[in-house]
């Protein structure tokens, strides 16, 4: 189990949210699947090589898309 990082269920999702600008609104409605399928699809367009995505495929294994995806809830109803 990994410890919360600023606030976040740990390092990969604060990253992937801040990278991602996942909580910008541009995201709102999105559930968690979704969040993980752009995401992924992003990182399958841009990683120069095979390698480059391998690795960052199994980085954001550890991502809690549902707490961004709740977190997206929450700010849609705040």
């Amino acid at each position: 189990m990994s410890e919360k990082y600023n606030g976040w269920a740990n390092y990969a999702t604060w990253r992937i949210n801040l990278e991602f600008g996942l909580s910008d609104g541009h995201y709102r409605g999105y559930n968690a699947q979704q969040l993980r399928e752009m995401v992924e699809e992003s990182l399958e367009r841009e990683c120069g090589n095979e390698t480059t995505l391998s690795y960052a495929l199994v980085f954001i294994d550890d991502v809690d898309w549902y707490e961004i995806a709740q977190n997206l809830k929450e700010e849609e109803t705040a």
